[in-house]
């Protein structure tokens, strides 16, 4: 009889899994419940096997690397809003202000014509040609050759500041425009997001708590496995850089949040993901680094594991969707995923795409 039970639970677990893997948005269809079992008492033997529970975990991370990838793109639309939204507003003051520039021109303007009416209405080159009075003549002639040239500088100054306006406006709809767009796309990212996050705690809730205490304990064995072979190929036995001020501060600054949790999204000071914690150490080192790991791993110089010291950030994954601070003896502090805090963890213990040093 337990032996049928225990079949069961795993086919039940395998159809849950081909549902998670085979519908658009993962998690989108329903997980099924595990099979009750009349033997699932204490000291009875467990649902399902180490092997089974391994799918599980594989496929759980892969849904949190997804949602990594995914908070990625969700920062990066992040810090493109902001800096839209800066342009607009500069661009909307700009328009105010040539508004405002366009208005004194006229006036300028009006006044000319109210002098010119105030005279007779007749141009200064008339009023000239009527003096008798040399000497008024060539003061006049001077002040005629005033007139006309403030005349034609407010003329191109009016004129340059209409253009000024119609650029500044054509501008601002375009940023708009772009802004538009890239919440469209956080909107997207963000769905992403939510859906595999649920998806993966939909999953690990099918699970009794011995089981998830042994989920977390595979989580544990496969993260030491890829330390221990990583420590074994030699890619550290020769590094000995020492910090420098600035990734010192960095370090003292990431591992005084150990302990807070993993949020998507968030930068402080009371959660982080994991470029959040990283770009926020580093800022607090006086050093302005890019939000995202991707844009970390693209924008900053990289160097030879070999030749890294603490504060060098290590990207992780082919996508770039994860990042972790060298803080030495081959250990990395970061905040891994939801559900987790930030956290000291191997440096080896995930794939290592390469790494990167923001104060080089």
């Amino acid at each position: 009889m337990n032996r049928r039970h225990r079949a069961t639970a795993a086919i039940t677990l395998v159809c849950a899994l081909a549902l998670l893997t085979s519908t658009g948005q993962a998690g989108a269809a329903p997980v099924p419940e595990p099979s009750p079992s009349p033997s699932a008492a204490a000291g009875s033997p467990p649902r399902y096997s180490n092997a089974d529970l391994e799918k599980v975990r594989e496929q759980i991370d892969t849904l949190y690397r997804k949602a990594g990838a995914a908070t990625d793109a969700y920062n990066l639309a992040e810090e493109q809003t902001k800096k839209q939204s800066g342009e607009i507003v500069k661009l909307a003051k700009a328009i105010v202000d040539g508004q405002a520039r366009i208005a004194a021109l006229k006036d300028r303007a009006g006044a000319q014509a109210r002098e010119q009416y105030r005279n007779g209405g007749l141009p200064p080159g008339a009023q000239l040609a009527l003096s008798n009075d040399p000497k008024l003549f060539l003061d006049g002639l001077n002040q005629v050759r005033q007139s006309q040239q403030a005349s034609k500088s407010l003329l191109a100054d009016l004129t340059r500041t209409q253009q000024d306006l119609e650029t500044y406006t054509q501008d601002a709809s375009s940023n708009w425009e772009k802004l538009e767009t890239i919440r469209v796309e956080q909107a997207k990212a963000k769905k992403k997001i939510n859906a595999r996050i649920k998806a993966a705690e939909k999953l690990e809730s099918r699970l009794e708590k011995k089981e998830r205490d042994r989920l977390r304990q595979l989580e544990r064995d496969a993260a030491d496995r890829a330390q221990t072979a990583w420590l074994s190929s030699g890619p550290v036995k020769d590094v000995s850089g020492e910090a420098s001020e600035g990734g010192a501060a960095a370090v003292a600054f990431a591992t005084a949040q150990i302990g807070k949790p993993y949020v998507w999204g968030a930068e402080g000071p009371g959660s982080y993901d994991c470029s959040g914690l990283t770009s926020q150490a580093w800022l607090a080192a006086k050093r302005t680094i890019p939000r995202t790991s991707q844009e970390q791993w693209r924008l900053l110089p990289r160097i030879d594991i070999q030749d890294m010291r603490p504060g060098d950030l290590i990207i992780y994954h082919a996508d770039a969707s994860h990042v972790g601070m060298y803080v030495g003896d081959g250990a990395i502090v970061h905040a891994p995923r939801p559900g987790r805090d930030v956290t000291l963890a191997g440096a080896g213990s995930m794939k290592i795409l390469g790494v990167v040093r923001p104060d080089k």
